[in-house]
């Protein structure tokens, strides 16, 4: 350690200034060596300054030596971080004025190669390019950067830049680790270690994920595994037993994964409330009919956060009463798990779940079809918006990533025209338009006069509730999805989600499938920013689903609509009830609908009514002398109270009764003192049948009203009209207001 004091700022080695016989530095010179051979070994530019920082770094080394009074070759990964710095900050300041910022680079080097020094991910901002490229070399770090590089940005990952900025760096650090430049030596073994490194952070992870597959697709290793999203917790909170029955039926049902995992978390409820209420029943064969009755009435009365393992993300809802749906689906995950149990013969069938665990009426009543409409207003501006995206409107990534803007106008339009789930969207293959006239199929780029009237079909693929199926949707998508498809790169096949088949998604990039989850959490928000609409309404947030209902709903609602079995065939239903879930009718078509069918119109009829003015006027009425007159068609009737009269309809001729042919009759109608008028006059059922249903019904109110009195006393029977030759005088009565 004297002959390092004694060499001082010597250790620098300047040109010029550096005098190599001084005594000093034959005695550090087995201390020295190794440094020196390092250097020699390490990529450097061609130039004095970067071969100058390069002895700085030496001195460095030499003089933290001095301070900790031992030789390099002691160092923990602690001493060399300390001395690289956890930031360009931190290493500026604790280093001597001289040094250069280089320096910081070539100490991680010497780290890397002296020690094995790994922890990067503690070195701050560090840039992984220029240490690799001083340890390997530039060419052989460029050669592997081309490799990967053709392939990436063959799938698409080049969209502003030369290539995806994410990538360079988890390569370098991936070769680091790997400590060999060779894309070879990255094998399937490697990669699994390179996950589990402890620098491989949870943000490197998705770019060292794409880099295996570029790897791979060279045929240096195995593809990687699918990313894994999240390990479910373990079951908390019930006995042992019932968690291993949970977890034994989880991993052999053959339900969606998705439904597996909700179901899951309804057992481990089960399971927390068995531990509260009934800890004497462990496993689901000791359940009976009334542990199910109990069940179901304590999920009847329960709350938002009870039974639950995890409390974060519950916020204000906490403590609400459940919804009917959320009753109804723990209900049916109940008597799923139990029915399999039964039939997989793991427990006695002592009793039926269908019936013991039946969602019962009450929630069953509040159930209902509910479509959750948008409104016109909104709906037509969002459709503005999706014909007019750029892709300034969509937020980016840290790295200025965007989405080309063909894709961005497919899944848009997809969304707003094709009345499909977001999940079925993000599966769409390939070639799933197609154009046809007539039913004769015409190329999509043809210019023959047929191509103008071609109708767009589109193959929707396998989904939640049937088979795969076609249906006919705007030209404009047809269109906006050919667009994609004319400059979508190349992508490797991909895993169907739903079906496991390998097929070339429409909406992949970067050889990644677009997630389900983006039109909900990204082209919904961009458009109803750029729409000027908020992202919510009365009926809650504007989801991918509620375009289904709203589609379907004007559909339904058109001027010529579609019947229920025709929107059943264009959604894809198995059955005309899951169709009448979306199908609304609007209150507008309500009300035209109603008016039509003409309710008060068939319950009253107008009759004509003759006012005697003079007879009014003179007090004529006052003693008794008729004034009005319901003009009957075949006569007047003078009866004052006419809308109480049970013969009203079928008049029999009473006292009140002057035929139009008579003398009385003829004097009236000569009289240039009446005034006309219109009355109302409300019909039975009977009176309603005769009027509608013709001679039948007429000659059974007839019958009726034989023996009944009329206003001045005498029954029909008595006058002695018969019935069946009475006619029904409907001239007047049927006419409406003009």
């Amino acid at each position: 350690m004297s002959a390092l004091q004694q060499l001082g700022t010597d250790l620098r080695r300047r040109p010029g200034r550096h005098n190599p016989d001084a005594p000093g530095w034959t005695a550090i010179e087995w201390l020295l060596h190794p440094l020196d051979d390092v250097r020699a070994s390490l990529w450097c530019p061609d130039s004095t300054y970067q071969r100058q920082g390069m002895n700085d770094a030496i001195a460095l080394i030499l003089l933290r030596c001095i301070g900790q009074g031992r030789t390099f070759w002691c160092w923990t990964a602690e001493d060399w971080l300390q001395l690289i710095g956890v930031g360009t900050a931190e290493f500026r300041k604790s280093s001597p004025g001289w040094v250069d910022g280089t320096a910081r680079s070539t100490l991680a080097a010497y780290a890397y190669l002296l020690s094995g020094f790994t922890d990067f991910d503690r070195l701050g901002g560090f840039q992984r390019l220029p240490l690799s490229r001083r340890v390997f070399g530039e060419e052989l770090v460029e050669q592997a950067h081309q490799q990967v590089k053709r392939v990436l940005y063959g799938w698409g990952y080049r969209i502003e830049s030369d290539v995806d900025s994410r990538i360079s760096p988890v390569l370098c650090q991936a070769l680091l680790l790997n400590r060999s430049p060779l894309l070879q030596d990255l094998t399937t073994e490697a990669f699994a270690r390179l996950r589990q490194h402890p620098a491989m952070r949870r943000p490197h992870i998705g770019a060292l994920h794409a880099i295996q597959r570029a790897v791979a697709s060279i045929g240096f290793c195995e593809p990687p595994p699918s990313p894994f999203r999240g390990r479910m917790p373990e079951i908390e909170g019930t006995a042992r037993p019932w968690a291993d029955w949970v977890e034994r039926w989880h991993a052999t049902s053959t339900l969606a994964p998705k439904t597996r995992a909700t179901a899951r978390s309804v057992l481990s409820k089960i399971g927390r409330w068995l531990a509260e209420e009934h800890p004497e029943i462990t496993e689901p064969g000791q359940w009976t009919r009334r542990t199910c009755a109990s069940w179901i009435a304590a999920l009847d009365r329960m709350s938002i956060g009870d039974y639950v393992q995890r409390r974060g993300g519950l916020g204000d809802r906490q403590g609400q009463p459940i919804s009917a749906e959320t009753k109804a689906g723990y209900l049916t995950a109940t008597r799923a798990f139990f029915r399999d149990c039964q039939e997989w013969e793991w427990i006695p069938r002592r009793f039926d779940p269908t019936r013991a665990l039946a969602t019962p009426r009450t929630v069953l009543a509040m159930l209902g079809p509910d479509p959750r409409v948008i409104a016109d207003d909104i709906w037509a501006k969002l459709l503005w918006a999706g014909l007019n995206i750029q892709p300034e409107d969509l937020p980016t990534s840290y790295n200025s990533l965007r989405y080309p803007l063909e894709f961005l106008r497919a899944v848009s339009l997809a969304w707003l025209f094709s009345g499909q789930r977001s999940a079925e969207i993000a599966r769409l293959r390939v070639g799933c338009v197609r154009w046809q006239h007539d039913g004769f199929s015409i190329p999509g780029d043809s210019r023959e006069v047929l191509a103008r009237d071609a109708v767009c079909l589109l193959d929707v693929p396998t989904h939640k509730t049937g088979t795969a199926f076609t249906k006919p949707v705007d030209p404009l998508l047809g269109k906006a999805i050919e667009a994609w498809e004319a400059a979508r790169p190349s992508q490797p096949i991909l895993t169907d989600r739903k079906t496991g088949d390998q097929v070339h998604l429409l909406f992949a990039l970067r050889a990644h499938a677009m997630d389900k989850t983006y039109i909900n959490r990204t082209i919904i928000p961009a458009l109803c920013r750029k729409a000027g609409v908020p992202a919510a309404d009365a009926r809650g947030a504007i989801t991918s689903h509620r375009a289904r209902s709203t589609i379907a709903s004007q559909l339904y609602n058109a001027k010529e609509p579609m019947t229920l079995f025709e929107l059943q065939a264009w959604l894809g239903h198995r059955s005309p009830e899951s169709t009448q879930h979306y199908a609304k009718i609007t209150p507008n078509t309500l009300a035209r609908a109603y008016n039509d069918a003409g309710y008060f119109e068939r319950n009253v009829r107008t009759i004509e009514v003759l006012v005697d003015r003079d007879a009014v006027t003179s007090g004529a009425a006052a003693n008794g002398e008729p004034w009005q007159y319901y003009d009957l068609g075949h006569g007047y009737c003078t009866y004052t109270f006419f809308e109480q009269c049970p013969h009203r309809m079928a008049c029999a001729r009473c006292d009140f009764y002057t035929p139009k042919t008579s003398s009385k009759g003829q004097l009236l109608e000569a009289k240039d003192n009446l005034q006309r008028m219109r009355a109302n006059v409300p019909l039975t059922d009977d009176e309603r049948a005769a009027v509608d249903d013709g001679q039948a019904a007429l000659d059974k109110l007839l019958e009726r009203l034989a023996d009944i009195p009329t206003p001045s006393g005498a029954t029909p029977r008595q006058i002695g009209i018969p019935a069946q030759a009475t006619l029904l005088p409907v001239i007047a009565v049927n006419q409406k207001p003009t």
